[in-house]
């Protein structure tokens, strides 16, 4: 399909969807094959390159129409990934409602034992052949984004325990309604709650429920992991947009103190650095996909977007000890408030992957340095202290 060609099926999308609502516009957009163009027919796709979403998204963009990724940011950003990756047809079925954020998803990776050593996860799956083939799933998930509102959730669990921890692991999809899930909210720093803990008890999965291989969690694991972070250090926003621009505007509204301009100039510097680095990251992803690169721009992300966050917020001086948490439990989130944000941005360093994970990464497979000391990679998880 030729640019022309494309930029008339964009037109006829738009011109078609005009006035309608939100999730319809959606769906006949995945419907056109203009969600993820990649992907093939059917399946929310065109079969094109992955760099020719851009030029849908660029006239979506001129014409409004443009929708974020963040009404879906699990299912868009790292489930329909695996699901194209690892999932059988039925399975892929599931895409059209992740598009649309008709269903809602969560990722169950993280545990209290196992944070950022997932592979270490404990989290067991049990076959249960009684009633058809099947699986008993028992454990334990912490800092569950959204789980309090997701309809599915995308789990890791340990199916051998003994295999070595990256070899016993197999992904089931399950659903957040079904008899043995309890979500109870975790409350952060900010007075919000929109992560969790989940409680699996007994939770009965088809072996339909099943993603990828028995053994193969990981395989599943590695492309929702490097979608997510080349989704949280790959954003690119407008030019001066973001954290940077809060902090512009805090300064403006402060008084300009001419002491910091200079300070706020290098931040404003380095900001625009990063966004362009994220603009040639998805050309060099359009080419071969997301790979250890995204975890260089998820750690400067986050660092960068802290220092931001606490120059904001000491901008304000004595105000900036004030901060209402009962206003954010009734009300949601205050992205506008210069200590929100500075609270929030604590988890930066955290979610997606510490920072030190992300170093990890970096060294070894980028400057193929020598792995950090620790037990045989084949080391039975069962015999793994913990």
């Amino acid at each position: 399909m030729n640019e022309d060609e494309l930029r008339r099926r964009v037109a006829g999308f738009i011109r078609d969807t005009d006035g309608a609502d939100r999730a319809a516009a959606l769906g006949a957009q995945f419907d056109a094959g203009l969600a993820w163009v990649h992907h093939p027919a059917g399946a929310g796709g065109l079969g094109l390159g992955p760099d020719r979403q851009a030029e849908v998204d660029a006239l979506l963009a001129a014409a409004g129409r443009l929708e974020s990724w963040e009404r879906n940011p699990m299912g868009i950003g790292m489930v329909a990934p695996a699901l194209m990756a690892h999932g059988t047809p039925a399975q892929r079925a599931l895409l059209r409602p992740i598009f649309t954020a008709e269903h809602i998803w969560c990722q169950l990776f993280s545990e209290p034992g196992a944070g950022s050593d997932i592979a270490g996860l404990a989290t067991r799956a049990v076959r249960d052949d009684r009633h058809g083939v099947g699986w008993v799933v028992d454990g334990q998930k912490t800092w569950t984004s959204l789980a309090h509102t997701a309809r599915f959730g995308l789990a890791l669990t340990r199916t051998n325990p003994g295999a070595p921890k990256h070899a016993g692991l197999t992904a089931f999809l399950i659903d957040m309604r079904a008899a043995g899930v309890q979500v109870r909210p975790l409350r952060d720093l900010t007075g919000g709650a929109h992560f969790n803990e989940v409680f699996l008890d007994g939770v009965r999965l088809g072996d339909d429920a099943r993603l990828g291989d028995i053994g193969g969690g990981w395989a599943v694991a590695t492309t929702m992991l490097a979608s997510e972070r080349a989704a949280i250090g790959g954003s690119v926003g407008e030019r001066g947009s973001g954290a940077i621009a809060l902090a512009v505007g805090t300064w403006r509204r402060t008084g300009s103190d001419p002491d910091r301009r200079v300070e706020l100039t290098r931040l404003w510097v380095e900001a625009e650095v990063l966004r362009l680095s994220a603009l040639r990251d998805q050309r060099t992803r359009a080419e071969g996909g997301p790979g250890p690169g995204a975890s260089g721009l998820k750690l400067r992300r986050a660092l960068l977007e802290q220092r931001i966050a606490r120059f904001a917020m000491e901008l304000l001086g004595p105000a900036g000890l004030v901060y209402d948490a009962d206003a954010v439990r009734a009300v949601g989130p205050a992205p506008d408030d210069p200590v929100w944000t500075w609270l929030q941005s604590q988890a930066y360093t955290i979610a997606g992957g510490t920072s030190d994970v992300m170093r990890t990464i970096i060294g070894e497979r980028l400057l193929r340095l020598p792995k950090e000391p620790g037990l045989p990679r084949d080391t039975p998880w069962a015999q793994i202290p913990r």
